[in-house]
């Protein structure tokens, strides 16, 4: 009987250290790249620098699906449609509050308001709030883009009128939008 239950013992310690070997595995597969020190975002060098030469490249890492695509450090945007084609993207200002990276859905819009600067504004797409300020897409009735106030919290991210038309039809309540670094 010793060694059917040693058996036993060996055959449960195999079987545990298979599970923890998978289990690791699997781990590092969906392991975030830049837990390691390697480049952010887990795109391989040449696509980072494919995206540097052309800044109007859709950023790697940047979801998949029908979606709006905004990047803080490029201060530019994207509305991707079906199949992850690119439909449309131009420059933004953004406000003095920036949203985090992440994933966001359209949760109000309005056709036309007065911003937080006092300018009226229309097409406004929002989808978060941050430092107490509401976050959104929005195209000021004269067309300015201005520097934001960095004494003063606005999370209004401004597009021109026509790129202002352009959210307007594309992000409607629930649509994705994405946030990249």
């Amino acid at each position: 009987m010793p060694s059917n239950s040693s058996t036993f013992v060996a055959g449960l310690t195999a079987a545990a250290l298979a599970a923890v070997g998978f289990l690791g595995y699997q781990a590092s597969a969906n392991a975030p790249a830049d837990l390691d020190g390697r480049q952010s975002g887990g795109a391989p060098a040449n696509e980072t620098h494919q995206s540097r030469r052309n800044p109007a490249a859709l950023p790697a890492g940047s979801g998949a699906g029908e979606r709006v695509v905004y990047s803080l450090a490029g201060d530019r945007v994207w509305l991707v449609g079906p199949h992850d084609v690119v439909t449309r993207t131009f420059e933004v200002a953004p406000g003095s509050v920036d949203p985090l990276p992440g994933r966001y859905v359209v949760t109000s819009r309005s056709g036309a308001v007065t911003g937080t600067d006092g300018t009226p504004i229309e097409h406004v797409v929002r989808f978060t709030t941050a430092q107490g300020a509401t976050i959104g897409f929005s195209a000021a009735l004269d067309g300015s883009m201005p520097e934001p106030d960095p004494t003063v919290r606005t999370g209004g991210i401004r597009e021109t009128v026509a790129d202002g038309a352009a959210m307007w039809t594309f992000a409607t309540i629930g649509r994705g939008i994405v946030v990249v670094p």
